[in-house]
C-alpha cells in the first residue's frame, strides 16, 4: 500500500515544475492510494486538487494527496485531467477528511468523495454563487445636487447597509446607467462576493429572556473564544432556540459564520422560517434539495458568502471560510448517525471540527444522549440547565393507561377516546404518537394462518392502505396488496397490529368532524407538502395530529394540549442496549409538544406493563433520574459511554462465508481488545443476505482504535461479502 502524505494543503508555487508523478486517493473500497503520471502538457496539481484518472476501465474523480512521492512506482497510467489549481476542499476540510478516514477506519478516497456534493463529482465547471453586487467605497462626495437620481441611489445603498445586489436595485426601479455614474465617481465598487454583514434585520422582535435563559446566554458569550463545548440541557419548551439565536447574533456581529445542525428534514422549514424571521436570510443543506442547490450552498459557505447554514447530518461536512460557531439541536437524535458507507456521527464530527477550529460548540437537548451527559459529568463539557418553560407554560401532567384486560378499538382504549373528545370539545388540538408507519405491521389469513412475508428478509411485510401495497421496511421490497390468501384462496385476511394509517382511519371514524393530519415518511414527500400540513395545524383550530417520531422532534404546536402515546412497551423490551434510552427520549420529546403555551397539557401513555421499572422511573424521576439509573447499569455491563465499542458487520448470501470472514478478522485483533462473536444480527437476514457481527470492546478509545487498525491486514473483501467497521454504533440491529 502506498503511503499517504499528511500535509493538509499545498500551493502551486511550492511545487517544482518538473513534478511528473502524483499520488491519488480514488473513491473505491480499497484502503490504499494510487500513483499516476502527469502528461507533459498537464498543469501540476497541488495537494487537494481534484483530478480525473483512469481506474479499472472507468474514469474516476480523485484527489491529489502527494506530488512526486519518493516511493512512486514506474510504468504508471496517466492523469486525464487536472481540475483545480488549488486545494478544492480547503485546508480545514482536507484535515477533517484525514481524521475521518483514520477515526472511522474508512478508505481515504471514499471519505474525500463523501465530502463532495454530488454536483461537484464531475468535470463540469462549478456554478457561480453570487450575482453582481455594489458596495460603498466610503468616499464622501462634495455635492451631487446636479445628479438627483445618483444622490437618491447613493442614499438607498446607504440605507441598505452599504451593500446591495444589482438585481435588487433594478427591481426597485433604478437603472444601470445611474449605477455606472456612481461607479465613475468612485462612490461605489462592483463586487461578486457579498461580505458577511455584522447585523441582519428580520421581522421579529426577540422575546424577553427569563433569568435562566439570560444566565445561560451570558455564560456562552463569556466563552466565545476557543474550543468551548457546552451542553444546553433544557426541558421541552424552555426556550433553548432563543438562546441559540441570541448567541448567533453575537457571532454574526463579529463577522463570522454559523452552522446549525438539525436531525430531520421535517424540522428544516420550521427552523429556517425562525431564522429568516430573525435574521432576514439563511441557507440550507439537506437531502431534500436538488444537487445543484446543495452545491451552491456548499460553495457559498466555502467562499464566505453566507452567514448561517442550517442543515441535517451531512451539513457538518461543509467547508467554511470563517466559521465561528456550531450548534447541534436535538443532539441526542439517532438521525445524526450515518448508517451506510462512511458511518460517521454528525454530532461527534461537529465536536472534532470545533476543536480543530478552536471555536465554541453548543449541543442542545431536552433529553441529552448518555454520551453527552457523561462528558458533562466528567468535565469535558460545560453543562447549562434550563429547568423552567419559557413564558407562562408549565410541564404537562402524565397518566398511565393500563391496557391489561381492556377491549381496544384498533389500538385505542375507550378512556383515551373520551379524553381526546374532552380536549377537542374545548377547542384544543391532540397529538397521537405511534412510531410505526403503514396500516398494519402484519397481514394474516384467518383460515390457514398464512402470513405475508418478505422472501428476501424473512420478516413480515407491512400492510399499507394509501397507496395499497405490502412493503418490507427493511429492504424496500414492494408487492401488490392481495385480496385473498395466496395459499388457500380465502378472503379472510386480517391486518394485525397498528400503524399510523390504521390509527388515522379509526380516528376519522370517531371524530368525523375534526381534521386529522398524518405526518410520517409516507405523507411528507416534499417540503411543500410538509409546510402545507404545518400551516394547517398552526391555524389553531381543533385538530388531531397523528405521526411517528417526525412529530416528536422540536416542533412548536401551541394549541396541542393532549399527547397520546399508543405503544410505550416495545422499546423497553428490545434486546438492543440503547433501546431504553431511545424510548425514554421519544416519550419525553413527544410529551413536550403538549401545553407549550398558556394552556395546560396532559400526556396519556398506553401500556401493558404499568409496573415496568424503566417506565415508572422515567415518569417518577424525569429523564435526568432515568438516565442516572441507566448509566449505572451501563457502567456495570462495560457499555458506552464508559467503554468504547465497535461492530464488525458482515453480510453474504452464505452464512458460512460471512462467519468465516468475521473469524478471519477476529484472528487479527490483539489481546488488548475484547471481541464477542460472530453472532447473527438481531435482524439476521435482509435482502437475501445473511447478517453477522462481532462486538469489539476496549477499556479506552486508544486501545480500541489501535486494535481495529490491525484489520488493515485483511485482504480485499471478496465479491460475495460486504464487510463494514462501525465505530461507536448507534444500534446493534
Amino acid at each position: 500500500m502506498s503511503g499517504a502524505q499528511r500535509n493538509p494543503c499545498g500551493t502551486a508555487a511550492a511545487v517544482q515544475e518538473s513534478a511528473r508523478v502524483i499520488r491519488v486517493a480514488v473513491p473505491v473500497p480499497l484502503d490504499r492510494l494510487f500513483d499516476y503520471s502527469l502528461p507533459a502538457d498537464s498543469p501540476t496539481p497541488v495537494i487537494g486538487s481534484r483530478v480525473q484518472v483512469p481506474f479499472s476501465g472507468r474514469q474516476l474523480l480523485g484527489f491529489c494527496t502527494a506530488v512526486n512521492p519518493p516511493d512512486a512506482h514506474g510504468r504508471l497510467k496517466a492523469v486525464n485531467r487536472v481540475l483545480d489549481q488549488d486545494n478544492f476542499l480547503g485546508p480545514q476540510l482536507w484535515a477533517l477528511g484525514q481524521w475521518l478516514a483514520d477515526y472511522y477506519q474508512y478508505p481515504l478516497g471514499e471519505v474525500l468523495a463523501t465530502l463532495l456534493p454530488n454536483a461537484a463529482r464531475s468535470v463540469r465547471p462549478l456554478p457561480a454563487t453570487s450575482s453582481e453586487h455594489w458596495q460603498l467605497t466610503g468616499t464622501q462626495p462634495v455635492t451631487l445636487t446636479r445628479a438627483r437620481k445618483q444622490q437618491q441611489l447613493l442614499q438607498r445603498i446607504t440605507d441598505l447597509g452599504g451593500h446591495v445586489s444589482t438585481a435588487a436595485l433594478l427591481e426597485e426601479g433604478y437603472s444601470k446607467a445611474v449605477l455606472k455614474g456612481l461607479q465613475a465617481k468612485g462612490l461605489i465598487v462592483r463586487t461578486t462576493r457579498p461580505p458577511l454583514r455584522s447585523s441582519m434585520q428580520g421581522s421579529v422582535i426577540p422575546p424577553t429572556l427569563n433569568p435562566e435563559q439570560q444566565q445561560a446566554l451570558e455564560t456562552l458569550l463569556a466563552h466565545r473564544q476557543g474550543f468551548a463545548p457546552t451542553l444546553l440541557n433544557g426541558i421541552t419548551g424552555s426556550g433553548k432556540t432563543e438562546v441559540y439565536l441570541r448567541l448567533i447574533e453575537a457571532v454574526i456581529a463579529a463577522g463570522q459564520q454559523v452552522l446549525v445542525l438539525v436531525p430531520e428534514i421535517a424540522l428544516t422549514p420550521q427552523t429556517l422560517s425562525r431564522f429568516e424571521a430573525r435574521f432576514g436570510t439563511a441557507d440550507v443543506i439537506h437531502s431534500g434539495i436538488t444537487d445543484r442547490a446543495r452545491l451552491v450552498a456548499w460553495l457559498k459557505a466555502q467562499r464566505g458568502e453566507l452567514n448561517i447554514l442550517i442543515g441535517t447530518r451531512s451539513a457538518v461536512l461543509t467547508p467554511f471560510s470563517n466559521l465561528g460557531l456550531i450548534v447541534v439541536d436535538e443532539e441526542h437524535d439517532a438521525s445524526f448517525k450515518q448508517q451506510e458507507g462512511l458511518r460517521y456521527s454528525a454530532r461527534d464530527v461537529a465536536v472534532k471540527r470545533a476543536a480543530m477550529l478552536k471555536i465554541p460548540l453548543l449541543l442542545g437537548s431536552a433529553t441529552p444522549s448518555f454520551e453527552s451527559l457523561h462528558n458533562a459529568t466528567t468535565g469535558r463539557y460545560r453543562m447549562l440547565n434550563l429547568t423552567h418553560r419559557a413564558g407562562t407554560a408549565v410541564l404537562p401532567e402524565f397518566h398511565l393507561l393500563d391496557l391489561r384486560g381492556r377491549n381496544l378499538d384498533r389500538g385505542l382504549a375507550d378512556d383515551l377516546i373520551r379524553v381526546m373528545r374532552r380536549h377537542l370539545d374545548t377547542g384544543n388540538q391532540v397529538l397521537v404518537f405511534l412510531n410505526r408507519r403503514g396500516f398494519a405491521p402484519a397481514l394474516l389469513c384467518g383460515h390457514c394462518s398464512w402470513r405475508a412475508e418478505c422472501p428476501s428478509c424473512e420478516r413480515p411485510l407491512t400492510m399499507h392502505r394509501s397507496p395499497p401495497a405490502l412493503i418490507c421496511h427493511h429492504c424496500g421490497r414492494r408487492e401488490r396488496l392481495t385480496q385473498s390468501c395466496p395459499k388457500c384462496g380465502h378472503v379472510d385476511l386480517i391486518p394485525v397490529g397498528q400503524g399510523t394509517q390504521r390509527t388515522e382511519q379509526v380516528l376519522i371514524e370517531h371524530f368525523p368532524e375534526i381534521p386529522v393530519y398524518r405526518v410520517d415518511r409516507d405523507t411528507i414527500r416534499s417540503r411543500a407538502r410538509l409546510e402545507a400540513q404545518l400551516a394547517a395545524i398552526h391555524e389553531g383550530k381543533p385538530a388531531i395530529l397523528i405521526g411517528t417520531q417526525m412529530l416528536a422532534k422540536g416542533h412548536h404546536f401551541p394549541n396541542v394540549t393532549l399527547v397520546a402515546v399508543l405503544n410505550a412497551d416495545g422499546g423497553f423490551l428490545s434486546p438492543d442496549f440503547r433501546a431504553p434510552e431511545r424510548t425514554a427520549q421519544l416519550i419525553i420529546q413527544v410529551a413536550g409538544r403538549a401545553g407549550r403555551a398558556e394552556r395546560p397539557g396532559e400526556v396519556y401513555i398506553q401500556t401493558y406493563q404499568p409496573e415496568n421499572t424503566l417506565l415508572t422511573a422515567l415518569l417518577a424521576q424525569g429523564y435526568q433520574g432515568f438516565a442516572e439509573q441507566e448509566l449505572i447499569s451501563r457502567k456495570a455491563q462495560h457499555l458506552p459511554p464508559f467503554y468504547p465499542i465497535a461492530l464488525l458487520r458482515c453480510e453474504s448470501g452464505s452464512a458460512d462465508a460471512a462467519r468465516e470472514w468475521l473469524l478471519r478478522a477476529k484472528s487479527l485483533l490483539p489481546t488488548s481488545v475484547e471481541a464477542y462473536g460472530p453472532a447473527p444480527c438481531i435482524i439476521p437476514r435482509v435482502a437475501d443476505r445473511l447478517r453477522f457481527q462481532i462486538l469489539v470492546l476496549a477499556e479506552d478509545r486508544a486501545r480500541l482504535h489501535a486494535g481495529l487498525r490491525q484489520l488493515k491486514a485483511l485482504p480485499p473483501t471478496p465479491a460475495n461479502i460486504r464487510f463494514a467497521i462501525d465505530i461507536d454504533p448507534y444500534d446493534t440491529f
